[in-house]
C-alpha cells in the first residue's frame, strides 16, 4: 500500500511535465492481420538517453506497457511482450529497489481479437512509465492506425458538413439573426443577461442553502458578513473569468465542451449524491464538516484558512452549476471564440458577476437572520423545508444520466412519483405530523407554516396528474423538469405521446430522403435530453393546435439529441476534420450531431431550430427558444412562404 502511495504522488507531483511526453518519448505502431479476427500491434521507441522505461514490477505493481483500445469489440488476446528481456537496476525512485527496466530501442507485440465488425482505423492509447535517477512521470500517447481491408465508414452516415448550407445568406430575411458583435462590452452584457437566466436554473437554486447553511456558522459581527460575503461573490467571480485562461493558452477548443460537462453522466451521479448527502444534512441527521483539524483551523480568526474556506464553497457552486449553465456558456463559446479568447473572457466575467451579486447577499444573510430578535427556531425549519425541496431537486441530475444514457430508470411518472412523495413529506412536516432531529417537542405550528402547509398541498395535488394518462398529464407550469412526455412508461400508446416527438424522425438522411419524397421542407430540432428549454418548447409550445397542425402538414421533423451517449456502430465512428483543421472523435450519436451543429450553423447551443428546403439551402435564419407560440409560428410561415416564392 505505501508502494502504491508512492508511486502516485510521484506521478501527482510530476503532472506537470506530462507536456514534455510529445517529444520525450514517440512510438511508431503499425497493425498486421494474421487470420480472421486476429491482430497484431507492434509498437517501436527509442528511449532517450540517461532515461529508462519500467518494464513489469509486480511487487511494485507497476504495469509497464499497456495499451488501451476505444473499441469496445476490440479485445486483447495476451499480456503485452517485449522484443528483449528487461535490465536489472536498483532504481533511487523506489529507494533503491531492484527494478526491471528497459534502454534504447525496444519493441512492444500486443496480439488482439477484433469481434464483429473490424473498423477502417484502429484508435487507442500507449502509456508506459519513465525514469531518470529519482524522476519518475508517466508517457502516454494517443494513436490512430489504418486497418488493411478494415470496414469503410457510411459516407451518409458521416456526412457532417452541408456544402450547400451559408449561414450568413438564408433564402428570406424575415427573421434577423446575423453575426455577434465583436464589442467585449457587448460580449459582457450578453454573458450577463446568461447569468441572470442562471440563477433561474434548477442546478444554481440548490446551493442556496447550501450557502445560507455555510455561511450561518462563520457570520459574527456585521463586519465580518460583509466581508464574507463580498469574499464569496469575489471569488465566484474569479473562477468563471478564470475558465477561459486555457483558451488563451491552447488556441482552438470544441466549442460543445461545456455541453459535455453538462450531460457528462459520472458527474451528474455524483452531484445527485452530493445533493442527497446536502439534504440528509439539512434535515438534521448528520452535519456537513470538515476534518476536525481543518475545522478548528478554519474556525479561528486566521485570514487564510477563512479564504480557503469561502473559496472552497465558491468553487463548488460553480462546478454544480455547470449541469444547468454549459449550454449557456456553450453558446457563448461558439459564438465569439473565433474571434479569440478574450471576448470568451468578456462573457464568462459578466457571467459570474450575474451569480456572484445575488450569492453575495445570500452569503451575508445568515448574519442579518441572527441579529433578528427572538428569532428562535423559525431559521432551522426554513432550513428543513429547504431539505425536501433540495431532495427533489438532486433527482433531476439522476434523470440527466438516465436520459442521456438511455437507462430506463427515471421514467417521467417515477420521476413525477417521486417529486409526490416528497411533496407529501413537507406538507406533513409544515403541518406538525411529524418532527425531524434537533426539532423541539410541542412546537407550536404559527401561521406562516400553515399558509406554506396550504401551498404544498396544493403542489402535491397538481403533480398527480402527471403520472396518469390523461390529458391533464402535461404539467405545463414545470416544463423541463420531469423527464419529456414521450420518455413514458405507458410507452407510445399513452395518450401524451401522439404529438409531433412521437412521430419524430431522429436521423438527419432519413429525414431528408423522406422530405424529398414527399416534397416537404425539413425541420431540423438540435435538442438534448438534458435540455430544459427543449421540453418547454416540446409542451408549451408545439402543443399548440396552431403550431402542431402546421409543422405536421408541412414539415418533415427531424429532432437531433446533441447530448445522447448511446455508442455508434464500431465502422461509424471515425475523426473528423473541423472546417477549422481540428479533429474531433466522433463516437456517440451525441458527438455526431453537436458537431453537425457547430459546423454547419456556429452554433452550441439547445434549442435551435433549422428549416432547410430538398436541396439542404437555408430558407430563414435558425431560431433558439421561442416560447411564444405565435411568433414561432409565424416564422415557420416565413420559411414556407419564402419556398413557395422560389418555386
Amino acid at each position: 500500500m505505501k508502494k502504491n502511495f508512492i508511486v502516485f504522488l510521484a506521478i501527482l507531483c510530476n503532472s506537470s511535465l506530462s507536456a514534455q511526453n510529445d517529444t520525450l518519448i514517440k512510438w511508431n505502431i503499425q497493425v498486421k492481420h494474421i487470420r480472421d479476427s486476429l491482430f497484431e500491434l507492434t509498437a517501436n521507441t527509442t528511449i532517450p538517453k540517461g532515461w529508462h522505461l519500467y518494464g513489469k514490477n509486480p511487487s511494485q505493481e507497476l504495469e509497464g506497457i499497456k495499451f488501451i483500445f476505444d473499441y469496445e469489440n476490440v479485445q486483447s488476446r495476451n499480456p503485452v511482450q517485449v522484443n528483449r528481456t528487461a535490465e536489472k537496476i536498483n532504481d533511487p525512485a523506489f529507494k533503491n529497489e531492484e527494478i526491471n527496466v528497459y534502454t534504447g530501442t525496444i519493441k512492444a507485440i500486443q496480439q488482439l481479437k477484433i469481434n464483429g465488425v473490424i473498423p477502417s482505423a484502429l484508435r487507442g492509447s500507449i502509456s508506459a512509465f519513465l525514469g531518470r535517477n529519482d524522476e519518475f512521470l508517466t508517457a502516454e500517447q494517443s494513436f490512430e492506425v489504418a486497418i488493411a481491408g478494415g470496414g469503410k465508414t457510411s459516407a451518409d452516415s458521416q456526412r457532417i458538413r452541408i456544402s450547400s448550407v451559408d449561414i450568413t445568406q438564408p433564402l428570406a430575411n424575415c427573421v434577423e439573426s446575423g453575426s455577434p458583435d465583436d464589442s467585449l462590452w457587448t460580449v459582457f452584457f450578453l454573458g450577463l443577461f446568461g447569468g441572470l437566466i442562471a440563477l433561474l436554473t434548477p442546478c444554481v437554486f440548490p446551493m442556496i442553502p447550501v450557502t445560507v447553511s455555510f455561511f450561518t456558522r462563520r457570520s459574527g459581527t456585521g463586519g465580518q458578513s460583509m466581508r464574507n460575503g463580498a469574499l464569496y461573490g469575489f471569488f465566484i467571480f474569479v473562477i468563471y473569468t478564470l475558465i477561459s485562461l486555457p483558451f488563451h493558452l491552447i488556441g482552438n477548443a470544441d466549442p460543445g465542451i461545456f455541453n459535455t460537462i453538462a450531460t457528462n453522466s459520472t458527474l451528474n451521479i455524483i452531484f445527485f449524491l452530493v445533493f442527497i448527502a446536502f439534504a440528509l444534512s439539512f434535515f438534521g441527521f448528520f452535519e456537513i464538516t470538515l476534518p476536525s483539524h481543518i475545522a478548528g483551523k478554519a474556525d479561528s480568526r486566521s485570514n487564510l484558512e477563512s479564504l480557503g474556506g469561502i473559496f472552497f464553497m465558491a468553487l463548488t457552486l460553480v462546478i454544480v452549476s455547470f449541469s444547468c449553465t454549459g449550454v449557456i456558456l456553450g453558446s457563448l463559446l461558439v459564438g465569439y471564440l473565433k474571434n479569440g479568447a478574450w471576448p470568451l473572457t468578456a462573457g464568462l466575467s459578466g457571467f459570474g458577476l450575474a451569480l456572484a451579486l445575488p450569492f453575495a447577499v445570500f452569503a451575508v444573510f445568515p448574519g442579518w437572520l441572527k441579529s433578528i430578535p427572538k428569532s428562535g427556531g423559525w431559521l432551522d425549519i426554513i432550513k428543513k423545508c429547504l431539505a425536501f425541496i433540495e431532495l427533489g431537486l438532486a433527482f433531476k441530475f439522476l434523470s440527466n444520466a438516465d436520459l442521456v444514457m438511455h437507462w430506463g430508470l427515471l421514467k417521467r411518472e417515477v420521476f413525477i412519483g417521486i417529486w409526490i412523495l416528497v411533496s407529501i413529506g413537507l406538507t406533513l412536516y409544515l403541518f406538525g405530523a411529524f418532527r425531524l432531529p434537533h426539532d423541539a417537542k410541542g412546537m407550536k405550528i404559527g401561521t406562516g407554516r400553515k399558509i406554506a402547509g396550504i401551498f404544498t398541498t396544493l403542489f402535491t395535488f397538481y403533480l398527480i396528474p402527471g403520472i396518469t394518462q390523461t390529458p391533464y398529464a402535461n404539467l405545463h407550469l414545470l416544463s423541463g423538469f420531469p423527464p419529456p412526455l414521450n420518455y413514458s412508461i405507458y410507452g407510445k400508446d399513452n395518450v401524451r405521446g401522439k404529438g409531433l416527438e412521437a412521430n419524430v424522425i431522429n436521423d438527419y438522411e432519413a429525414a431528408l430522403q423522406l422530405a424529398k419524397e414527399q416534397n416537404k421542407l425539413l425541420l431540423i430540432d438540435f435538442t438534448g435530453w438534458a435540455c430544459v428549454n427543449c421540453r418547454k418548447m416540446e409542451e408549451n409550445v408545439w402543443t399548440k393546435p396552431e403550431v402542431y397542425n402546421y409543422i405536421r402538414n408541412n414539415f418533415i421533423l427531424v429532432s437531433l439529441y446533441v447530448d445522447d451517449r448511446q455508442k455508434l456502430p464500431v465502422e461509424q465512428r471515425t475523426t473528423y476534420t473541423k472546417k477549422d483543421g481540428s479533429k474531433k472523435n466522433i463516437e456517440t450519436n451525441g458527438d455526431k450531431w453537436a458537431t453537425f451543429e457547430e459546423e454547419n450553423f456556429i452554433q452550441a447551443s439547445q434549442p435551435l431550430y433549422v428549416i432547410l428546403d430538398n436541396n439542404e439551402k437555408l430558407i430563414n435564419h435558425p431560431v433558439g427558444y421561442t416560447p411564444n407560440a405565435k411568433e414561432y409560428r409565424e416564422w415557420l410561415q416565413c420559411g414556407i412562404e419564402t419556398s413557395e416564392a422560389k418555386k
